[in-house]
C-alpha cells in the first residue's frame, strides 16, 4: 500500500533497492527510480504506462555528479546551467555509456536537471547515483503538485512519497540544448524564454508537437484532464456552452457564472497561472463537470509555457474523444 511521509532515509533504502517512490521538486511530483537500473526503469515505463519512446530526464544534486552521465562542451549551456541551477531547467547533452538507453529512448542525448527542492536535494545526496524522475502520473493525464495527488493517481504503484508540501512552479522544467550550433528550446517550461535569451543570448524556439519526441514533453497530446477541455476567449465560450456543466478556469477579481469556478491568478499573474494550472485542471476534472473552459495565457513570461500546455491537452480531444488515457 503506498504510503506519504518525510522519511528521506528510508525513500534512499527504496531506491536502493530497485523501488520506485514519489519524490517533490519544483517543478511537478516525479517518479523516481536508480537510473542504472533497468529493471526499475521498466517498472517506471509500466507504473506510468509510458511508451519507451518518450526519453526521461534524469535528476542529480551537483555538478560532480553530472560529470558521471554527461558533460557539457557549450558554453551557453555552461552559463545557464551557472545561472539557473539549482532549478528549473533541463540541459540535453551528450551521454555518457553509464546511461542506459532505456532512460534516452535510444537517443544520443540525455535530459539532465538539479532541481531545486530541499527534500530532494538531501535525498539525492544519500545515494550514490541520479535517478531517472518523470512526472508521477498516468501517462498523458494531469501532472501533480501535491504529494496526495501521486497517491490517487499511481496506487500501489509507488510504495512511498515524500512529502514536500506544494511544488512552487507548478509546469515542468524548461528543456535546452543544442542543435546545429544554435542554442534551442524543446519545451517551455518554468524559465521563461526572456531569462534564457538574457543569459545565453539567441535562442532557437522548437516547441515541437510530435509522436515521436525527441525530449520529454513534445508528445501532441499530453498533460490532459478526462472532461473535455476547451480553450479560447471565455466572453464567448461561457454563453456557447451555457446549456451544459461547465467547470471555468478564470483570472482576475470577477468570477464568472458556471457550475464550478477555480481563480487561477486573481492578480493575473503568469507566475502564479503556472503554479495553480495543473492544480485547478485537476479540480475542475473532479468537479463533475461536462466541459472545462480555459483562456490562454498572455503570451509572456510563463505564459508561453502555459499556452504549450493548453494546446497539447486540448490536443487530446481532436474529434471530441479523448486520444489517451
Amino acid at each position: 500500500m503506498s504510503k506519504i511521509g518525510k522519511d528521506i532515509d528510508h525513500a534512499a533504502e527504496l531506491l536502493k533497492s530497485g523501488q520506485l517512490i514519489g519524490i517533490p521538486t519544483e517543478t511537478v511530483y516525479g517518479l523516481a527510480a536508480h537510473a542504472f537500473s533497468e529493471p526499475a526503469l521498466i517498472n517506471v515505463f509500466k507504473a506510468k504506462n509510458r511508451p519507451y519512446f518518450d526519453p526521461l530526464i534524469v535528476h542529480v544534486s551537483s555538478m560532480e555528479r553530472l560529470h558521471d552521465i554527461a558533460e557539457i562542451t557549450d558554453e551557453r549551456l555552461s552559463a545557464l546551467a551557472q545561472h539557473f541551477w539549482p532549478g528549473p531547467l533541463t540541459l540535453l547533452l551528450p551521454k555518457k555509456k553509464t546511461i542506459p538507453d532505456l532512460i534516452t529512448s535510444g537517443l544520443p542525448r540525455v535530459g539532465v536537471r538539479i532541481p531545486n527542492h530541499p527534500m530532494v536535494l538531501e535525498l539525492l545526496n544519500k545515494i550514490d547515483f541520479p535517478v531517472a524522475a518523470p512526472s508521477a502520473n498516468p501517462f498523458g493525464y494531469i501532472s501533480p503538485t501535491e504529494a496526495a495527488h501521486v497517491v490517487s493517481q499511481l496506487h500501489d504503484n509507488v510504495p512511498y512519497v515524500l512529502d514536500g508540501g506544494p511544488c512552487n512552479v507548478g509546469l515542468e522544467s524548461s528543456i535546452v540544448g543544442i542543435e546545429n550550433h544554435a542554442l534551442t528550446l524543446y519545451r517551455a517550461g518554468g524559465i521563461s524564454i526572456e531569462a534564457i535569451r538574457q543569459v545565453a543570448g539567441s535562442l532557437s524556439v522548437k516547441l515541437n508537437q510530435s509522436d515521436n519526441p525527441l525530449t520529454p514533453g513534445q508528445l501532441k497530446s499530453h498533460y490532459a484532464p478526462k472532461t473535455r477541455l476547451i480553450a479560447g476567449p471565455l466572453s464567448e465560450l461561457i454563453p456557447k456552452f451555457k446549456s451544459y456543466r461547465t467547470a471555468v478556469l478564470y483570472t482576475g477579481q470577477s468570477a464568472p457564472d458556471a457550475f464550478f469556478v477555480f481563480n487561477l491568478s486573481p492578480h493575473q499573474q503568469t507566475d502564479e497561472m503556472a503554479r495553480n494550472f495543473f492544480k485547478g485542471l485537476r479540480a475542475a476534472d473532479a468537479s463533475g463537470a461536462e466541459v472545462i473552459l480555459i483562456d490562454y495565457a498572455p503570451p509572456s513570461g510563463l505564459g508561453i509555457a502555459i499556452n504549450d500546455r493548453i494546446q497539447r491537452a486540448t490536443a487530446t480531444f481532436d474529434g471530441g474523444t479523448r486520444a489517451r488515457s
